[in-house]
């Protein structure tokens, strides 16, 4: 048997799923399941190196799992994409399937086993969704400097058009892995510094202090003890807020000129309290194979 993990990525759709796939995939494979990433792009595939999967296949749409699984294999899923009766289908033929929960109120649709958004630390019922890497857990002393990482993508070059929002704060930008080239000329004028996407996990973890756009790397950012401020920029599910809430990141609500303020640098969590570790979810994981 192998288990397949098909995280939707992409230049528009960003890394956030690859970066849960890649720490969920490494404590699996440590617990000696046979294991592939599937990605909508090389380019991802290239990423996942970075976090520590060597190996990955590029496929189409989450409708194209069945192409590379056979019936005796497991797959996870995590992908807001429309199925087309296809999650149906490899319910009724793969070993177990697993769905990364889309929303707080998701269900699951024929019988697949949910990991959830609003799972408590402490509920061994519950399979969790929110998914960290472990080398968050172990705290690095902080560098001062403020870093931003809007995301992973901006085709949109929000940056620009939210120029207002960095004037005066000294902030370093990290860069997306999909940012476009030319593109670094311009935001150069703009940040005092500009990182490589190659040195996400130790900017993330050496920071003092964090701003970002992305949800997951605003959980990262936390719970390696960085100040940190999410950018929302539509709506936020209640189960979320909680989460942020009880790692003490502040939540502003799009990039509101001068409403950012440098803080206090906060105090280290307890942070195993407030999410279920990676060692947890893949022992139930595979205890349900």
């Amino acid at each position: 048997m192998k288990l397949y993990y098909y995280a939707h990525t992409g230049h528009k759709k960003g890394l956030d799923r690859l970066k849960k796939a890649t720490a969920l995939l490494k404590k699996l494979n440590e617990k000696g399941l046979d294991t592939m990433l599937l990605v909508n792009d090389f380019r991802a595939g290239l990423v996942a190196r970075e976090f520590g999967i060597a190996d990955s296949v590029t496929i189409e749409t989450v409708q194209d799992i069945d192409a590379i699984a056979n019936l005796e294999d497991a797959v996870i899923i995590d992908s807001p994409e429309n199925h087309r009766g296809r999650l149906e289908k490899y319910c009724a033929e793969f070993k177990q399937v697993f769905r990364m929960a889309q929303s707080c109120d998701d269900a699951p649709e024929y019988g697949e086993i949910l990991l959830r958004l609003d799972c408590q630390a402490d509920d061994e019922a519950c399979l969790s969704g929110m998914i960290i890497d472990e080398c968050y857990f172990e705290v690095l002393p902080k560098v001062d400097r403020t870093l931003f990482f809007l995301g992973d993508s901006d085709p949109d070059k929000r940056i620009l058009s939210h120029k207002a929002f960095f004037e005066g704060q000294d902030m370093e930008l990290l860069l997306g892995s999909y940012f476009y080239v030319k593109y670094e000329d311009a935001l150069a004028k703009i940040f005092s510094t500009l990182h490589e996407p190659e040195e996400y996990q130790e900017l993330i973890r050496t920071s003092q202090r964090v701003v970002t756009a992305s949800l997951q790397t605003a959980f990262e950012a936390a719970i390696s003890g960085a100040d940190t401020t999410y950018i929302l920029e539509g709506t936020l599910e209640e189960c979320i807020k909680e989460k942020l809430s009880l790692l003490k990141v502040r939540t502003l609500e799009g990039f509101e000129g001068n409403i950012y303020q440098q803080s206090v640098f906060s105090n280290i969590l307890e942070c195993h309290y407030i999410t279920q570790s990676t060692e947890i979810i893949a022992s139930k994981i595979i205890n349900m194979l």
